[in-house]
C-alpha cells in the first residue's frame, strides 16, 4: 500500500515537469509547421485547377493521391510528398496523446484537431501563397495525426505496464 501511494506521488511530480516540457515541445513543433507549411520553399507541381490570381487547389478527395502514386516517374517523389504530409502530423498527435488525460476521447478529438489546423493552412496556402491548396493534404495530415495519438496511447500503455510490474515486484 504505501509503494502505491509513493509510485502515485513519484508520478503526480514527473507529469509536473514533463507537462510544461511537453508543451513547450508542442509550441516549437507548430512554430516549425507554419513556417513550413506558409513560409518556406514551394515545390510547386499542381494537379488541381486554377483559383484566382493563378492559385492551384485540390476539392477532390484522393485525387491527388491517386495522381502522384501512379504517375510519378520514380518512388521518390511519392515518398517525399504523401509520406511527408503524414509524418508532418505525426508529432501534432504523438505529443497531444501524451498530453491528454481521456484517452478515449483523444483517438477521436486529436485527429478532428489536426484537420482543423491542416485545414487552417491550406485555405492559408490558398489565400497567401502560391502553393497548393489541397484536400488530400488534410486527409494525409489526419492520418498522421491518428498514427502520432496511437503511439503515444500504446506507448504510454507499455510504460504503465513496465511501471505496474516494477511495483509489484518489489512488494
Amino acid at each position: 500500500m504505501i509503494h502505491i501511494l509513493q509510485t502515485e506521488i513519484n508520478d503526480k511530480k514527473i507529469r509536473s515537469v514533463i507537462t510544461p516540457l511537453l508543451w513547450a515541445v508542442f509550441i516549437i513543433y507548430m512554430a516549425v509547421l507554419f513556417y513550413v507549411t506558409l513560409l518556406a520553399w514551394n515545390y510547386g507541381a499542381s494537379f488541381g485547377p486554377q483559383g484566382p490570381g493563378g492559385r492551384n487547389y485540390n476539392l477532390v478527395p484522393f485525387r491527388s493521391i491517386y495522381r502522384i502514386a501512379v504517375f510519378s516517374p520514380g518512388l521518390a517523389d511519392p515518398l517525399r510528398i504523401l509520406a511527408g504530409n503524414i509524418v508532418l502530423f505525426i508529432p501534432f498527435g504523438f505529443i497531444l496523446g501524451l498530453l491528454s488525460r481521456k484517452k478515449s476521447r483523444a483517438i477521436l478529438t486529436i485527429p478532428v484537431a489536426a484537420m482543423l489546423v491542416s485545414t487552417f493552412i491550406e485555405v492559408n496556402q490558398f489565400i497567401f501563397t502560391h502553393r497548393v491548396a489541397n484536400v488530400d493534404d488534410v486527409i494525409l495530415n489526419t492520418l498522421g495525426a491518428l498514427i502520432g495519438v496511437i503511439a503515444a496511447i500504446f506507448i504510454g500503455f507499455l510504460l504503465r505496464r513496465v511501471i505496474w510490474i516494477s511495483v509489484k515486484n518489489r512488494q
